[in-house]
């Protein structure tokens, strides 16, 4: 019997995906790096993660998710180059497809549907404003009833309910999970705003206030290829023990979901980033590395850069030499096979390449390393591995799937 027992709660999702050109990824993908690389709040997310590991239990290197308890999961769709799943609001519940993102923490909808106030919804009169480095959103707060599933309902959720949005034409809104820290100075009050973890864990329904995710390489551009599981963890989507690293101390990386690694290429370990700081990210599409970083794996790779795309491509002979990346945290090496490292093939079209091209998704942050923030692990990297997001902890979890090796690409 499993340690966990998982209660699988699925909602309906509705993703859509108005083709993204591969250099619009790229550049989406470089300002929301900028973002974070600009930091937020300096101070504030630093000592909330001190004071949560001065309170965390010692679970060591391949601890369970502290607390322990029930995971309540809901599934996640997968649009090609970003993350969503259906959300309910209000009394009774409108449907929102919400993006996923671990790298803020608002929730808020009206990009696409607009806000269907119900009996459950209450004005609080504050302003909110967020930006994305790639998008933006300005509206109004509210709280109201949110349903994830229907054993995951929060009271009094605080939302945005936007009245302008940049960049969002294909989602409703987004749903916020990474650190509350990131929602100081969002409402025009300044207060932090709890998560939906938070509220979760708050009000009883979950035991950890933590975030289980799985993917698996994309098939397609509107396929149900996702579960993220609220307060524990799935053990049937992963096949090796879960590592679980403390958040950075090297700001900015320390104030999202940042943790620490090295990264090599090949065999003979060609080192590309030693005792890194970076961020493990589900609303980054690439696997994003410091720009010496990109240059070797680029020399390393015999790869060139594509025009058209602004993405490196290898020929069939290159890519038959290629060798793995590997990653090492917490002293675990996790691989990032060769077929990991290219986008799918047969998906060319979708970000505007050509068929029987090769594609990597391995890019330049468009910073040197040093900076405090030299790694972006993002979509291309989660796809392969499990991830776990423990605020109660203040750790990020990694372990192999069934799909780290798969050869679909």
């Amino acid at each position: 019997m499993p340690s966990h027992v998982v209660i699988n709660s699925s909602l309906p999702f509705t993703a859509r995906l108005k083709g993204h050109h591969a250099k619009d990824i790229v550049a989406r993908d470089q300002a929301r790096a900028q973002k974070f690389l600009a930091g937020l709040h300096p101070h504030g997310p630093a000592a909330f993660y001190e004071a949560r590991r001065r309170r965390r239990h010692h679970h060591g290197h391949h601890a369970q998710s502290g607390g322990g308890g029930a995971g309540q999961s809901i599934d996640v769709t997968d649009a090609a180059v970003e993350y969503s799943t259906s959300v309910g609001v209000g009394t009774p519940p409108t449907q929102y497809n919400l993006l996923i993102d671990t790298g803020s923490s608002n929730t808020w909808l009206g990009a696409g549907k607009k806000y269907v106030p119900t009996s459950s919804s209450h004005s609080t009169g504050k302003s909110v404003t967020v930006t994305y480095g790639s998008g933006s959103f300005t509206g109004t707060e509210y709280t109201d009833t949110v349903t994830l599933a229907p054993s995951l309902v929060i009271q009094n959720q605080s939302i945005g309910v936007a009245s302008s949005t940049q960049d969002f034409g294909d989602v409703d809104g987004i749903l916020g999970i990474g650190p509350v820290d990131l929602t100081q100075g969002t409402v025009s009050d300044n207060a932090p705003v709890p998560t939906v973890t938070d509220n979760l864990y708050a009000q009883g329904t979950i035991a950890t206030e933590s975030i289980g995710i799985s993917f698996s390489p994309s098939t397609g551009t509107d396929v149900a290829n996702g579960e993220m599981t609220f307060g524990g963890v799935d053990d049937s989507k992963y096949t090796s023990e879960i590592t679980y690293v403390p958040i950075t101390s090297t700001s900015p990386a320390s104030q999202y979901w940042g943790i620490d690694q090295d990264l090599t290429y090949g065999e003979d370990g060609t080192s590309l980033l030693s005792g890194a700081p970076g961020i493990v990210d589900t609303g980054t599409t690439l696997l994003l590395i410091a720009t010496d970083a990109f240059q070797a794996y680029q020399q390393a790779t015999g790869a060139t850069m594509d025009q058209s795309t602004g993405l490196l491509t290898l020929t069939e002979s290159q890519f038959t030499n290629l060798q793995s990346l590997y990653f090492n945290i917490g002293g675990t090496t996790f691989e990032l096979t060769p077929d990991a490292q290219i986008w799918p093939r047969s998906l060319n079209s979708s970000i505007g390449g050509q068929d029987g091209q090769i594609y990597v998704v391995v890019s330049d942050l468009g910073s040197s390393s040093g900076s405090g923030l030299d790694f972006i692990d993002g979509f291309a990297f989660l796809q392969r591995f499990y991830s776990v997001f423990d605020t109660t902890n203040a750790q990020v979890g990694i372990a192999n799937t069934p799909w780290t090796d798969a050869t679909t690409n």
